[in-house]
Protein backbone atom coordinates (compact mmCIF):
# COMPACT_ATOMS: atom_id res chain seq x y z
CA UNK A 1 0.00 0.00 0.00
CA UNK A 2 1.26 3.44 -0.92
CA UNK A 3 0.87 5.50 2.26
CA UNK A 4 1.09 8.78 0.31
CA UNK A 5 3.57 10.41 2.70
CA UNK A 6 6.38 11.10 0.24
CA UNK A 7 8.26 14.15 1.53
CA UNK A 8 6.27 14.42 4.76
CA UNK A 9 8.29 15.31 7.86
CA UNK A 10 8.03 13.08 10.92
CA UNK A 11 9.36 13.17 14.47
CA UNK A 12 9.66 9.83 16.27
CA UNK A 13 10.66 9.73 19.95
CA UNK A 14 12.17 6.72 21.69
CA UNK A 15 13.56 5.77 18.29
CA UNK A 16 16.93 4.23 19.07
CA UNK A 17 15.52 0.70 19.22
CA UNK A 18 12.39 -1.41 19.35
CA UNK A 19 9.05 0.02 18.26
CA UNK A 20 10.33 3.56 17.77
CA UNK A 21 13.10 2.42 15.46
CA UNK A 22 10.69 0.21 13.51
CA UNK A 23 8.27 3.14 13.06
CA UNK A 24 11.07 5.40 11.79
CA UNK A 25 12.18 2.66 9.40
CA UNK A 26 8.63 2.22 8.05
CA UNK A 27 8.09 5.95 7.55
CA UNK A 28 11.46 6.37 5.85
CA UNK A 29 10.72 3.45 3.53
CA UNK A 30 7.55 5.25 2.47
CA UNK A 31 9.40 8.43 1.54
CA UNK A 32 9.08 10.48 4.73
CA UNK A 33 11.87 12.60 6.18
CA UNK A 34 12.46 11.61 9.80
CA UNK A 35 13.93 13.17 12.93
CA UNK A 36 14.63 10.41 15.44
CA UNK A 37 14.94 11.21 19.14
CA UNK A 38 16.30 9.30 22.15
CA UNK A 39 18.35 9.95 25.27
CA UNK A 40 21.37 7.75 24.59
CA UNK A 41 23.45 9.50 21.93
CA UNK A 42 25.55 6.45 21.11
CA UNK A 43 22.60 4.14 20.56
CA UNK A 44 20.73 6.85 18.66
CA UNK A 45 23.62 7.44 16.26
CA UNK A 46 23.86 3.70 15.66
CA UNK A 47 20.13 3.68 14.89
CA UNK A 48 20.56 6.54 12.43
CA UNK A 49 23.37 4.66 10.70
CA UNK A 50 21.18 1.56 10.41
CA UNK A 51 18.30 3.58 8.98
CA UNK A 52 20.52 5.23 6.40
CA UNK A 53 22.19 1.96 5.40
CA UNK A 54 18.73 0.46 4.85
CA UNK A 55 17.64 3.34 2.60
CA UNK A 56 20.49 4.13 0.17
CA UNK A 57 20.24 7.58 -1.36
CA UNK A 58 18.15 8.95 1.48
CA UNK A 59 20.96 9.99 3.82
CA UNK A 60 19.63 13.55 4.06
CA UNK A 61 16.20 12.28 5.13
CA UNK A 62 17.37 11.10 8.57
CA UNK A 63 18.46 13.34 11.44
CA UNK A 64 19.21 12.21 14.99
CA UNK A 65 18.73 14.37 18.08
CA UNK A 66 19.87 13.08 21.46
CA UNK A 67 17.76 14.65 24.20
CA UNK A 68 15.83 13.62 27.30
CA UNK A 69 12.21 14.28 26.32
CA UNK A 70 11.22 14.86 29.95
CA UNK A 71 13.25 18.09 30.13
CA UNK A 72 10.93 21.14 30.07
CA UNK A 73 12.65 22.66 27.04
CA UNK A 74 12.97 19.41 25.09
CA UNK A 75 9.66 19.48 23.20
CA UNK A 76 10.19 22.87 21.63
CA UNK A 77 13.82 22.01 20.89
CA UNK A 78 12.77 18.82 19.07
CA UNK A 79 10.07 20.46 16.97
CA UNK A 80 12.28 23.46 16.15
CA UNK A 81 15.04 21.08 15.03
CA UNK A 82 12.69 19.21 12.69
CA UNK A 83 11.22 22.37 11.18
CA UNK A 84 14.63 24.00 10.90
CA UNK A 85 16.08 21.00 9.08
CA UNK A 86 13.16 20.06 6.86
CA UNK A 87 11.01 23.21 6.66
CA UNK A 88 7.80 21.78 8.10
CA UNK A 89 6.29 19.19 10.43
CA UNK A 90 3.56 16.74 9.46
CA UNK A 91 3.79 13.66 11.68
CA UNK A 92 4.52 13.15 15.38
CA UNK A 93 4.93 9.69 16.89
CA UNK A 94 5.19 9.76 20.70
CA UNK A 95 6.94 6.55 21.65
CA UNK A 96 9.28 7.55 24.50
CA UNK A 97 8.99 5.61 27.75
CA UNK A 98 9.21 2.13 29.15
CA UNK A 99 7.14 -0.43 30.97
CA UNK A 100 7.16 -0.35 34.77
CA UNK A 101 6.22 -3.37 36.86
CA UNK A 102 4.79 -2.78 40.33
CA UNK A 103 1.68 -1.79 42.25
CA UNK A 104 0.90 1.27 44.35
CA UNK A 105 2.69 0.03 47.45
CA UNK A 106 5.86 -1.02 45.64
CA UNK A 107 6.24 2.00 43.33
CA UNK A 108 8.21 4.97 44.60
CA UNK A 109 7.65 8.68 44.18
CA UNK A 110 10.64 8.68 41.85
CA UNK A 111 8.99 5.98 39.72
CA UNK A 112 5.85 8.11 39.38
CA UNK A 113 7.76 11.29 38.61
CA UNK A 114 10.06 9.67 36.06
CA UNK A 115 7.34 7.71 34.27
CA UNK A 116 4.93 10.64 34.20
CA UNK A 117 7.59 12.98 32.87
CA UNK A 118 8.72 10.68 30.08
CA UNK A 119 5.42 9.13 29.01
CA UNK A 120 2.72 11.75 29.61
CA UNK A 121 4.17 15.22 30.22
CA UNK A 122 6.57 15.01 27.27
CA UNK A 123 3.72 13.82 25.06
CA UNK A 124 1.56 16.78 26.04
CA UNK A 125 4.39 19.23 25.45
CA UNK A 126 5.34 17.72 22.09
CA UNK A 127 1.76 17.83 20.86
CA UNK A 128 1.47 21.45 21.93
CA UNK A 129 4.70 22.37 20.13
CA UNK A 130 3.88 20.39 16.97
CA UNK A 131 0.24 21.30 16.34
CA UNK A 132 0.75 24.95 15.27
CA UNK A 133 2.97 23.76 12.41
CA UNK A 134 0.35 21.21 11.34
CA UNK A 135 -2.37 23.86 11.51
CA UNK A 136 -0.46 25.97 8.98
CA UNK A 137 -0.80 23.27 6.32
CA UNK A 138 -4.13 21.91 7.60
CA UNK A 139 -2.68 18.40 7.63
CA UNK A 140 -1.18 16.48 10.51
CA UNK A 141 -1.01 13.05 12.11
CA UNK A 142 -0.18 12.27 15.74
CA UNK A 143 0.26 8.71 17.01
CA UNK A 144 0.65 8.12 20.74
CA UNK A 145 2.00 4.80 21.97
CA UNK A 146 -0.07 3.51 24.88
CA UNK A 147 -0.72 0.11 26.46
CA UNK A 148 -3.56 -2.36 26.46
CA UNK A 149 -3.51 -1.71 30.21
CA UNK A 150 -5.00 1.72 29.60
CA UNK A 151 -8.19 -0.16 28.65
CA UNK A 152 -7.84 -3.28 30.81
CA UNK A 153 -5.80 -2.25 33.88
CA UNK A 154 -3.57 -4.72 35.70
CA UNK A 155 -2.53 -3.88 39.30
CA UNK A 156 0.84 -5.52 38.66
CA UNK A 157 1.62 -2.65 36.27
CA UNK A 158 -0.18 0.16 38.03
CA UNK A 159 2.03 3.11 37.10
CA UNK A 160 2.21 2.21 33.42
CA UNK A 161 -1.49 1.52 33.15
CA UNK A 162 -2.65 4.65 34.98
CA UNK A 163 -0.52 6.68 32.58
CA UNK A 164 -1.77 4.69 29.59
CA UNK A 165 -5.36 5.52 30.53
CA UNK A 166 -4.36 9.18 30.68
CA UNK A 167 -2.69 8.90 27.27
CA UNK A 168 -5.86 7.41 25.80
CA UNK A 169 -7.92 10.25 27.25
CA UNK A 170 -5.46 12.88 26.04
CA UNK A 171 -5.59 11.30 22.59
CA UNK A 172 -9.39 11.37 22.41
CA UNK A 173 -9.70 14.89 23.78
CA UNK A 174 -6.99 16.30 21.53
CA UNK A 175 -8.46 14.58 18.47
CA UNK A 176 -11.77 16.34 19.07
CA UNK A 177 -10.00 19.68 19.51
CA UNK A 178 -7.95 19.61 16.29
CA UNK A 179 -10.05 17.57 13.85
CA UNK A 180 -11.30 20.81 12.27
CA UNK A 181 -7.68 21.63 11.40
CA UNK A 182 -7.13 18.46 9.38
CA UNK A 183 -5.13 16.84 12.19
CA UNK A 184 -5.87 13.24 13.19
CA UNK A 185 -4.76 11.92 16.59
CA UNK A 186 -4.76 8.24 17.58
CA UNK A 187 -3.17 5.92 20.09
CA UNK A 188 -2.08 2.29 19.93
CA UNK A 189 -2.84 0.10 22.94
CA UNK A 190 0.12 -2.27 22.81
CA UNK A 191 0.22 -5.71 24.40
CA UNK A 192 3.19 -8.05 24.79
CA UNK A 193 5.74 -7.11 22.13
CA UNK A 194 9.18 -8.70 22.05
CA UNK A 195 11.58 -5.77 22.42
CA UNK A 196 14.65 -5.05 24.56
CA UNK A 197 12.51 -2.63 26.57
CA UNK A 198 10.03 -5.39 27.40
CA UNK A 199 12.78 -7.87 28.20
CA UNK A 200 14.67 -5.45 30.44
CA UNK A 201 11.67 -4.14 32.38
CA UNK A 202 9.07 -6.93 32.36
CA UNK A 203 10.97 -10.22 32.30
CA UNK A 204 12.74 -9.58 35.66
CA UNK A 205 9.37 -8.92 37.30
CA UNK A 206 7.94 -12.13 35.84
CA UNK A 207 10.91 -14.08 37.12
CA UNK A 208 10.38 -12.72 40.64
CA UNK A 209 6.73 -13.74 40.55
CA UNK A 210 7.18 -17.14 38.90
CA UNK A 211 9.80 -19.36 40.53
CA UNK A 212 9.33 -22.03 37.86
CA UNK A 213 10.87 -19.65 35.31
CA UNK A 214 14.19 -19.19 37.09
CA UNK A 215 16.14 -21.54 34.79
CA UNK A 216 14.55 -20.36 31.53
CA UNK A 217 16.20 -17.95 29.11
CA UNK A 218 14.63 -14.52 28.54
CA UNK A 219 13.30 -15.66 25.18
CA UNK A 220 11.73 -18.71 26.79
CA UNK A 221 10.09 -16.58 29.49
CA UNK A 222 8.61 -14.24 26.89
CA UNK A 223 7.38 -17.21 24.85
CA UNK A 224 5.75 -18.87 27.88
CA UNK A 225 4.05 -15.70 29.11
CA UNK A 226 2.88 -14.81 25.61
CA UNK A 227 1.40 -18.28 25.09
CA UNK A 228 -0.43 -18.04 28.42
CA UNK A 229 -1.80 -14.52 28.06
CA UNK A 230 -2.23 -13.90 24.34
CA UNK A 231 -4.96 -15.67 22.36
CA UNK A 232 -2.80 -15.74 19.21
CA UNK A 233 -0.21 -17.61 21.28
CA UNK A 234 2.84 -15.39 20.80
CA UNK A 235 4.33 -11.99 21.44
CA UNK A 236 3.98 -9.31 18.82
CA UNK A 237 6.85 -7.76 16.90
CA UNK A 238 7.97 -4.16 16.68
CA UNK A 239 7.36 -4.22 12.92
CA UNK A 240 3.73 -5.20 13.42
CA UNK A 241 3.15 -2.18 15.66
CA UNK A 242 5.09 0.03 13.24
CA UNK A 243 2.81 -0.98 10.37
CA UNK A 244 -0.25 0.18 12.33
CA UNK A 245 1.47 3.41 13.34
CA UNK A 246 2.55 4.14 9.78
CA UNK A 247 -1.00 3.74 8.47
CA UNK A 248 -2.44 5.98 11.19
CA UNK A 249 0.25 8.56 10.39
CA UNK A 250 -0.39 8.46 6.64
CA UNK A 251 -2.52 10.14 4.05
CA UNK A 252 -4.34 6.84 3.51
CA UNK A 253 -5.90 7.37 6.92
CA UNK A 254 -8.42 10.15 6.60
CA UNK A 255 -11.23 8.95 8.85
CA UNK A 256 -9.75 7.34 11.97
CA UNK A 257 -9.18 9.75 14.83
CA UNK A 258 -9.59 9.77 18.60
CA UNK A 259 -9.23 6.00 18.78
CA UNK A 260 -6.99 3.70 20.76
CA UNK A 261 -6.28 0.78 18.45
CA UNK A 262 -5.80 -2.45 20.38
CA UNK A 263 -2.69 -4.29 19.19
CA UNK A 264 -2.37 -7.08 21.71
CA UNK A 265 -3.02 -10.36 19.89
CA UNK A 266 -6.47 -10.40 21.49
CA UNK A 267 -5.10 -10.19 25.04
CA UNK A 268 -6.42 -8.01 27.86
CA UNK A 269 -3.24 -8.50 29.91
CA UNK A 270 0.36 -9.54 29.33
CA UNK A 271 1.61 -10.38 32.82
Amino acid sequence: MNLEIQGKVAVVTGASAGIGFAVAEELLANGARVLIVARDEGRLNQAATRLISGAPGHEKNVIALAVDVSRPEAAQLIIDQAVGAFGELDILVNNAGRAHAGGLLTSTEQDWEEMTGVKLTSMRRLCRAAIPHMQKTRWGRIVNMSSIGGIYPNPKLLVSHVLSAAINNLTKSLALEVAKDGILVNAIGIGAVATDNWANNMVPAVRRARAEFKDLSDDEVVARISAECTPVGRAGSAREIAAIAAFLASNRNGFVTGDTIEASGGADRFM
